[in-house]
Parts: structure tokens; sequence; C-alpha cells
């Protein structure tokens, strides 16, 4: 028609690469030095304990390990408050100047042999700084993650978190074959376990200077006089939002003990108990962590087109019918490990990639990183600090088979609660 206004095409929207990477970064570095700790933890313990005893070095620096886990819920409830009251950068500057913080620490310790008992104790000290700064990027993270983004992007944006996560697992791994290749163990003994923690370091230190330039979000702007005026928020959650609670400890359950499972528990399953080659498991197990990050924005956006709900439904019921299987799966041949770690990490990846959206969409703006801070950090130590105690208290009663039974048994939990969840797809955050 002549004289008609033509429309311009709709925008076609571009994902902040940069703002998704400086969000995500903190948590890359988490879980990169968490994995250098577990990694190392053999060539280091005899440095920080007397080396007269090695079995009882073994056991003091994994018992610190444990026990910085249990000091996450404590930084999830009280970073996340930080965050709802100054602010979600402010947050996520704090979390991860405490993990670098505690990585250059670890790196540059005197040795027992130096200092004595004061060793252990700064390292202890280390790590504790360190397990309550994981506590608080996940709800400080996510909930910048959920409040950044489009209501009809969140699923895509929420997925750079554990895009985030499995990258570092992979790098901290390929990092530990070159330190092993190129040194020998007396090398790694004496300094070569530090080059892996300073490597932490460093990279918090950028992963700082990335996050200096990001923008807090219109939510906690719109809200933070409504946060501030809120009194005892944590017990809000639990009398406002109780089935928010209910539903986020039940799914979180699920994703630990999926965690657990691949990333920890078959390993010495595969090795101990199936007689399969360690080269073997560990080259699955980083083709399986490849195809779990490769996965996680497809599942993001899938999430977007069809909804938080089914997703999670399929993930948790696909966990119920088939861990048990997949376990018999796990043979001395390369071919079946690849399926075990493959199908388990991709069926993982369905729930990941999502976690922060839906974790986000649970609580509103003036509670969001205490409630899921709290909750979840509480979840995670309660079941994840658990599983090595559940895994090896199962194999040395020669039923190593009854954790995958009591994996099976938590997915019907997680999918009856995820029943009960709302659609949230597309919807604005409250």
């Amino acid at each position: 028609m002549a004289g008609a206004v033509q429309q311009a095409p709709p925008e076609q929207h571009r994902l902040p690469v940069r703002t998704l990477v400086s969000a995500s970064i903190g948590n890359a570095v988490e879980w990169f030095d968490w994995t250098v700790y577990a990694t190392f933890l053999v060539y280091f313990s005899t440095q920080f304990f007397p080396k007269e005893n090695e079995a009882l070095a073994l056991i003091g620096t994994t018992s610190t390990y444990a026990l910085a886990f249990f000091f996450r819920p404590l930084g999830g409830w009280l970073l996340g408050r930080f965050a709802d009251l100054r602010g979600r950068k402010a947050g996520m500057l704090l979390t991860i100047l405490l993990m670098a913080g505690g990585s250059l620490v670890i790196a540059i310790l005197p040795t027992y042999e130096q200092v004595g008992w004061l060793a252990p104790l700064f390292l202890l000290l280390a790590r504790i700084a360190q397990g309550m700064s994981l506590g608080g990027e996940v709800s400080n993270a996510s909930a910048y993650l959920a409040e950044i983004a489009p209501p009809a992007r969140r699923g895509r944006y929420s997925a750079f978190f554990y895009i985030s996560t499995g990258t570092a697992l992979l790098a901290a791994s390929l990092l530990g074959v070159l330190l092993t290749n190129v040194l020998d163990d007396d090398q790694l003994s004496s300094y070569g376990w530090r080059i892996a923690f300073a490597a932490g370091g460093l990279l918090g230190l950028v992963g700082l200077w990335l996050r200096r330039s990001l923008s807090e979000t219109d939510q906690f702007e719109e809200n933070a006089a409504k946060a501030r005026a809120t009194k005892n928020p944590l017990l809000l959650t639990v009398k406002e939002h109780p089935r928010a609670v209910l539903q986020l400890c039940a799914f979180t359950m699920l994703s630990t003990l999926s965690y657990y499972t691949f990333f920890s528990a078959l390993t010495p399953f595969a090795i101990n108990f199936r007689d399969a080659d360690a080269n073997d498991v560990f080259l699955a197990l980083s083709i399986g962590t490849a195809l779990f990050v490769a996965c996680c924005y497809p599942f993001g956006a899938l999430s977007d087109r069809f909804g938080r709900k089914p997703q999670m439904l399929v993930w948790s019921a696909a966990i119920a019918v088939l861990i048990v299987p997949l376990s018999f799966l796990v043979q001395d041949r390369l071919a079946s490990l690849v399926v075990v770690f493959s199908v388990g990490l991709v069926l993982y990846a369905l729930l990941a990639s999502i976690a922060p959206a839906i974790m986000s969409e649970l609580f509103p703006t003036e509670l969001r990183a205490t409630g899921i801070g709290a909750w979840y950090n509480l979840t995670v130590a309660v079941f994840g600090g658990t599983a090595p105690l559940v895994i090896t208290a199962l194999s040395e009663a020669d039923h190593p088979l009854w954790f995958f039974w009591y994996v099976a048994a938590a997915a019907v939990v997680a999918f009856c609660a995820i029943l009960t969840l709302p659609e949230t797809r597309g919807s604005e955050l409250r």
C-alpha cells in the first residue's frame, strides 16, 4: 500500500560474551582450585604434615579438604546476604578475591619442617576461605546471570555458569597431566604442586580484573532498599517460601550426587572393582567432560524454547532408570567407559545448564542470593560431603553397587519434587 510505513526487522539479540565470561570465570577459578587440591594432595601432604607417617599426612590433608567443604553453607549464607545488601558485583568480587588469595597463599606456604604445626593450620585457614568463597560464588553468580538475562534467554545465559565449571575441570586435569609428565615425583613433591596453585591464583586475579568492569543488575538496584529492610532473611526463606526451599534441596541432592558419581565415584570404582586401565578411565572422563561443556549452551537454549520443567523431568527420570545399568557397563574396555561417562555427563548437562536460572526463579530478588546460598550449599555439604564416605563404606562392605541404587532413589525423590515446580520459561523474575 502506498505511503505505508515499513516496519524495521526485529533487532537480533547479541550475547554479551565478555560480561558472561566475567560473571562465570569465578566459578572456573573455584573448581580449578578445588580440582588441583584433590589432584596434587598426594604430592604435598608430607609438606604440611610430618614425613615420617605418610598415611597420617594423607589423612590430614584429605580431612582439611573435607572440612573446608562444610564451610560452604556458611559462606553461601554470609556472602549471599552480603550480595543481597551490597550488590551482586560486590559479592562476586569478594568471592573471587577469597579464592584467588587462598590459592596464592597455599602456593607460598612454608612447610612443616620450616614452621611445624603452623603449616597445616595455615593450610586449613586458606582452605576455609576457599570453601566459604565457593559457597558464595554459586549464589552470587547464579543471581547475577539470571538478573541480567532477558526473560526469553535466561536458560542460555545460565548455561555459561557450568560451561566454566567443565572447562576448569578439563584445564586442571590437563595441567595435572602436563606436570606429571614433565616433572618426576621428587620435583612434584618439592615444588611442582606449587606451580598448580599459583596458576589458579593468577587465573583468579585475571577474573578479579574482568569483574571490575561489570555493571550492577537493575533487579538489585530496584530492590536494594527492600533487601536492606528485610530482617532475618534466612528465616523468611523458610516461612514465606517453604516449597521453594524443599524443591531446591530435592533437585540439588540429585544434582550433587550426579556430579560426584561421574566426576568422582566412577573413577576408583572402575579401577578398583572392574580392573579398568587408569589411562582409559581418565581418557573416557575427559571425553565425557568435553561433551558436557559442549552440551550446556544448546540445553540452555532448549529450555528457553520448550521449558525448564520438561528438561528437568527427563534428566531425573533418565538418571533413575539408567544409573544402575550404566554401572554394569563399567568394564575394562575404553569403548564401554566412553559410553558410560558420555551418557552420564550429557544427562547431567540437562540440569547443570539451567541450574542458575531455576534456582534464581525460586526466590524474590531481596532473598535470592541468601536463599540459594544457604539451602543449595547446605544440601551440597550434606550429600556431596558425605558421598566419599558412603562410597568407601559400601565398597568396604563389598557392596559398591549399592551407591548407584542410592543415586537412583535420590532421582525418584527429585522427579517427584520437580513435578510440583511451576513452569518458568520466559517469566519475569520476582
